[in-house]
């Protein structure tokens, strides 16, 4: 059987039985055609069912190689993708007709490199914490949103962590106990801006709320869901220009990279977030640094005589 009618038979598989998005569909389709065409040159021949299941690792590595050249060379993200989809394919021809290819589970895909934290700007943040973008709200609402807002960018909280402190947790003093990640505790200093903030947001609020339960509520006083956070967030994005990167994660993203521009210690500040481990809490000193290069380069004055 032609591979390219076995490929025929797996798409409509994924359309009939799976029932997968036409956009995901042809994405298979793009990405394991890509592939058969290059096997096809690659051996200078029709590739048919029983060729799939005879290919070596050194095949596999000839296609991943192509893919990394020339002007379209795919990025690591991509390669992972294209890897994914001929697994996916591969396990479907050992099920459909007993063709087993295990030179594909040798090959390991490159590591993808994690995004790094996209921090606000320092006035960015202030804007955030600012609040007052919508007069006619209720005043309760406009506390909330800053108490919360304060929270992530002044503590350094998840927005899981925040909207999970409870009245019995309050008035807030210097510190708080959070239980964060994976149950593990950590102490975290209040800042009295961020106090105040929460303070101001308990006494407009117009629902009682237990002890142990959420203290921050939604417009009919039931717990407090993220979206509206994020929502809040993003009209105030449209309102003061800042880019999408403005999401309630960078306030927390922004916490440690200011912490770190303003000289606080890598261990300090990783305790502080509740990262298990430093090479995590690491990736902020690349934005930091990336941060002190665009400011070395605007400013000094042989920048543009060195360019």
């Amino acid at each position: 059987m032609p591979a390219a009618d076995c490929l025929a038979l797996f798409l409509a598989h994924l359309l009939g039985e799976r029932r997968l998005a036409d956009k995901t569909v042809e994405a298979y389709q793009r990405d394991i055609g890509d592939f058969l065409g290059f096997i096809t040159d690659h051996t200078g021949q029709d590739v048919t069912l029983v060729d799939l299941g005879a290919l070596k690792v050194t095949d596999f590595r000839a296609y991943l190689a192509h893919r990394r050249r020339g002007d379209k060379a795919l990025s690591s993200s991509s390669i992972g993708r294209h890897l994914s989809a001929l697994r996916t394919f591969f396990r479907y021809i050992e099920r459909r007709w007993d063709i087993r290819n295990d030179a594909l589970a040798l090959i390991k895909g490159p590591r993808a490199k994690r995004p790094l934290p996209k921090a606000l700007s320092v006035s960015g943040a202030q804007q955030m914490m600012d609040g007052g973008l919508n007069p006619e709200r209720e005043a309760w609402i406009e506390a909330r949103n800053v108490a919360v807002m304060s929270l992530l960018y002044g503590a350094g909280l998840r927005i899981s962590e925040a909207l999970s402190l409870t009245s019995s947790q309050t008035p807030l003093g210097d510190t708080l106990v959070i239980t964060g990640k994976g149950g593990k505790s950590r102490l975290v200093p209040i800042l009295s801006v961020v106090a105040e903030a929460v303070a101001r947001y308990q006494s407009l609020c117009p629902f009682s709320v237990a002890p142990d339960a959420p203290m921050f509520r939604g417009a009919r006083g039931g717990v407090l869901n993220p979206r509206i956070i994020q929502g809040e967030m993003q009209n105030l994005r449209a309102a003061f220009g800042l880019p999408d990167s403005a999401t309630p994660h960078a306030l927390r993203h922004s916490f440690a990279t200011h912490l770190l521009a303003g000289g606080g210690d890598l261990r300090t500040i990783q305790q502080l977030l509740g990262h298990a481990s430093l090479s995590t809490t690491q990736r902020y000193t690349d934005v930091d640094g990336a941060a002190l290069i665009r400011v070395h380069k605007a400013a000094h004055p042989r920048a543009k005589i060195s360019r």
